[in-house]
């Protein structure tokens, strides 16, 4: 997810793992995880928690209180394994070697809602849809998240792409389903079929087309090694980033704002490049700005806040604050201290992970998690936690 790539070419070498661990990566990389049966260690009769957190460590997860960071459970789960918002409540998804699996974080058990497939990939939630594209497969299941409260796998839209390939998928208000376009080897654009899976429109001009965001009036962006793909109004529009070579790989989007958070890397013969500037990408225009931090930042770095404010940790502790209209940083928070991005994507380092009006960001070298509300820049709450983090995530708000 943080290794820029050549055209064409979509694999990244990670530092450690073997090739039987293999899991997909946002960046076009692989990760590895478990399919073992998870142990949990403590009672699985433990109380329900509120607006749980889950955090993924080396060999498990880690279930924590919203509000109070307090740890309520430690489930053992072998392996690297990945976790998003389900899009309800109660539920994360968890990626792992053998496909997606369905946890239920506020009671701290897996459900029998299982995906299966080879490197399951991106998790997309928008429109009271959930997403899920299998890379190995490529294979797309859509649902609905109020159907996983009973346990079982949800009744789901299920479509595959022509070949796999490292992808992601978005379903629309109005049922379009648009979908990533690519073979292992390469990826070129994507694709919108209608609610009765018709091919409606097409676009082939996003080389290394990965990631996506919906920004206010649902105009969906897909990142380019050139700029950024919009798909607005029935139709596909390319905003050109302003560098022959520019990749915007990871987005983040707000239905309070027109206008996508994006990374912005320039340099497609690094092994890892720390980029300074973020993307700005108004839909409205279909115009890139780019702002210069003056620190770097890594994909774990990028969120939206609650009046669609653009949020940035970097290298130097501070989480940004920024005014997607103008690009100014408008508040700086002092989260962490300085930190430097890894080489190998899979190592731990600094997650931000926002809900509501409140921003958590994980301190792995010191093994805490700390709680910061938005509006004051205040310190809610901290915590230390047995072993280092790796992933943040957590359901959506509610209980």
């Amino acid at each position: 997810m943080n290794k820029p790539t050549r055209a064409g070419k979509l694999t990244a070498t990670t530092l450690v793992l073997t090739a039987s661990m293999a899991l997909t990566a946002c960046g076009g990389s692989d990760d590895a995880s478990s399919d073992a049966e998870p142990k949990q260690t403590r009672s699985s009769r433990a109380a329900a928690v509120d607006n749980p957190l889950v955090a993924t460590y080396d060999g498990g997860l880690y279930v924590l209180d919203g509000a109070t960071l307090k740890l309520a459970k430690t489930v053992e789960l072998p392996g690297f394994n990945r976790v998003n918002p389900a899009g309800d409540e109660d539920h994360v998804v968890v990626s792992t070697d053998s496909g997606f699996r369905v946890f239920d974080a506020v009671r701290q058990t897996f459900t029998d809602a299982e995906f299966k497939g080879a490197k399951p990939g991106h998790v997309v939630r928008h429109a009271g849809r959930t997403v899920l594209f299998t890379d190995g497969t490529g294979e797309v299941n859509v649902f609905d998240p109020a159907g996983l409260g009973g346990g079982a796998k949800p009744q789901t839209r299920t479509y595959t792409s022509a070949e796999p390939h490292h992808g992601v998928a978005i379903e629309l208000a109005d049922g379009e389903l648009v979908t990533t376009l690519g073979t292992e080897e390469k990826r070129t654009g994507a694709l919108v079929l209608d609610k009765n899976d018709k091919e409606i429109a097409r676009a082939e001009n996003c080389p290394g087309v990965h990631g996506e965001a919906a920004a206010g009036g649902e105009v969906v962006g897909f990142g380019c090694e050139d700029g950024v793909l919009l798909y607005k109004d029935g139709k596909f529009t390319k905003v050109d980033a302003p560098d022959e070579y520019a990749r915007t790989g990871n987005q983040a989007g707000s239905d309070a704002s027109p206008i996508l958070l994006g990374d912005y890397k320039t340099d497609p013969e690094a092994e890892l490049e720390r980029p300074t500037r973020i993307a700005l990408i108004d839909t409205r225009t279909a115009k890139m700005k780019l702002v210069d931090l003056g620190t770097s930042y890594s994909f774990r770095s990028l969120a939206r806040g609650p009046h669609g404010e653009a949020l940035v940790l970097g290298t130097n502790g501070v989480l940004h604050v920024v005014d997607p209209e103008t690009g100014k940083v408008e508040k700086k928070i002092d989260a962490v201290g300085d930190w430097t991005e890894p080489l190998d994507w899979q190592q731990p380092r600094p997650t931000l992970f926002v809900r509501d009006h409140t921003a958590y960001v994980s301190e792995p070298g010191k093994r805490r998690l700390h709680a910061f509300d938005l509006e004051s820049g205040e310190k809610l709450t901290s915590v230390t936690l047995p072993k280092s983090t790796n992933e943040l995530s957590g359901t959506v708000a509610g209980h």
